[in-house]
């Protein structure tokens, strides 16, 4: 398509590791260019592109995208025709109009194929550019398990996020798209894509904001940093605070200000939320505050779930909806809550590292790793067939115990040192406070910490069946193997 595609497309997928790794590991983000051909019919040679070559799909595949995307504009009928004074006006909106179809007809092409080919992955498009003949667009692929375990918000409409990662994927394809407008005319010694990857999860999580805040109101995500960023009379910042319109139904009102409190005004904000207490919160339409509210009883029929936001500690809030928390934020960094292993991956990965224990175990194990991941300052709970052998082999850096069945109470108690835990899969444990060895693997990562890593080799080198919980300090949850 042309001459530097290859390393554009190299350039967008160390991008997206960057970016959505920041987010969830497990997300896996995968990107791949598609090029369709303006002058070319579907069944002529380089018709269609696909950057790497190498890709799971070919050319083949994409064929009959320009025809759906011309299926759809015929379905739109007259009401999707607008007209401009001016020719060139609507000679662009054309265009966009027809790079918006090729976009919806790529990612349901896609879609079709993953689901037909039983592939974990949820695909995005970004709108496609027209470049040297061809309209190029920026294929991005997330693990659909990961995916679509994060709570997202109800009634999703066209361009509006319904969660983090989406508000993420989106930005992140903006920056692709305009990334390609210039790919024709940018030095190429230089980073097609530079922008800081913290800086782009601020614009999705304002994006977020966005999408939440009452007729769109902008500015929400910086006034609530700048709340938080403030004390009062030595204090840090806890509260909570409604967004809603004005006169919501589901809002019983508590204390109406005479004069509404604009969000810009962030001292006065902050002094405010010392008011909220309870279900009591502040009450604001995302431009103002206008005094204290609480929200309905679930059993009331005006109830409906709004937007939370709740200022934890000093540079620190999160945003919930119906009580599921959508986005925490921390000195200006927006990051996805750190949930616990899902109940379902854990017996999964149980039944491929231990096939014969019982569902009776492998329940009491969940319990055992649900008390892990509870642990604030990081820790690891080592599964192994040959936990008994190992405590004898790590006795010079582990403390052994006499063999007892582990309890999720105890093991609170005895993770609160550093060092694994070593027990059986019918959970008698051997050992706590292990050193793990290990030989170093290629499937190290430099940008996790020690305990990560450890556990890493340790498992990649055990002789014995082995299944390690890693809950690193600065929130990160780990099936290895995963």
């Amino acid at each position: 398509m042309w001459e530097h595609q290859s390393l554009f497309r190299v350039s967008a997928q160390l991008f997206a590791e960057g970016v959505f790794n920041l987010l969830d590991r497990n997300l896996r983000p995968e990107v791949f260019l598609l090029g369709f051909a303006s002058a070319k019919e579907a069944d002529e040679p380089e018709a269609v592109v696909v950057e790497p070559p190498t890709a799971r799909y070919v050319p083949a595949d994409f064929r009959e995208v320009k025809n759906n995307a011309a299926a759809l504009e015929a379905d739109t009928g007259p009401q999707g025709s607008v007209y401009h004074l001016h020719p060139n006006d609507h000679d662009r909106f054309e265009k966009q109009h027809w790079y918006e179809l090729v976009c919806r007809a790529t990612e349901t092409t896609l879609n079709a194929i993953t689901t037909e080919r039983h592939e974990n992955r949820r695909s995005f498009c970004s709108v496609p550019v027209s470049l040297q003949g061809y309209l190029v667009t920026v294929v991005l692929q997330l693990s659909a398990d990961c995916y679509d375990g994060y709570y997202a918000l109800p009634k999703p409409g066209s361009g509006r996020p319904a969660n983090l990662p989406h508000a993420a994927v989106m930005e992140f394809l903006h920056d692709c798209g305009r990334a390609l407008r210039e790919a024709d005319t940018a030095d190429n010694d230089q980073p097609v894509l530079d922008r800081d990857y913290n800086e782009l999860l601020r614009s999705a999580g304002r994006r977020l904001m966005l999408r939440v805040a009452p007729a769109g109101t902008h500015g929400l995500y910086d006034a609530c940093n700048g709340v938080a960023a403030l004390r009062h009379e030595g204090d840090e910042g806890i509260g909570t605070m409604l967004i809603s319109r004005r006169l919501h139904p589901a809002i019983v009102p508590v204390l109406t200000l005479e004069t509404p409190v604009p969000m810009r005004d962030h001292r006065s904000i902050r002094k405010l939320l010392e008011l909220s207490e309870g279900h009591t919160a502040l009450i604001s339409d995302a431009s103002h505050v206008f005094g204290l509210g609480q929200l309905v009883p679930q059993s009331d029929s005006q109830f409906e779930p709004l937007v939370t936001v709740h200022f934890t500690n000093h540079y620190s809030w999160e945003m919930s909806h119906a009580g599921q928390v959508l986005m925490r934020v921390v000195s200006n960094t927006p990051r996805l809550p750190q949930g616990r292993v899902a109940a379902e991956n854990f017996a999964r990965v149980v039944r491929i590292v231990f096939p014969n224990l019982d569902v009776d175990s492998t329940d009491y194990l969940w319990d055992l790793a649900q008390k892990a991941t509870t642990q604030p300052n990081g820790t690891i709970l080592v599964i192994t067939t040959g936990a008994a052998q190992e405590a004898q082999r790590l006795a010079r850096q582990c403390f052994r115990v006499v063999p007892r069945i582990m309890t999720p109470s105890v093991l609170r108690l005895v993770t609160n040192i550093d060092g694994a835990v070593l027990i059986e899969p019918n959970g008698m444990c051997h050992a706590i406070g292990a050193i793990l060895d290990g030989l170093a693997t290629e499937k190290g990562d430099s940008s996790r910490g020690s305990r990560y890593n450890s556990a890493l080799r340790y498992a990649h080198s055990s002789k014995y069946p082995v299944l390690a919980v890693v809950v690193s300090e600065d929130g990160w949850i780990d099936l290895l193997p995963s």
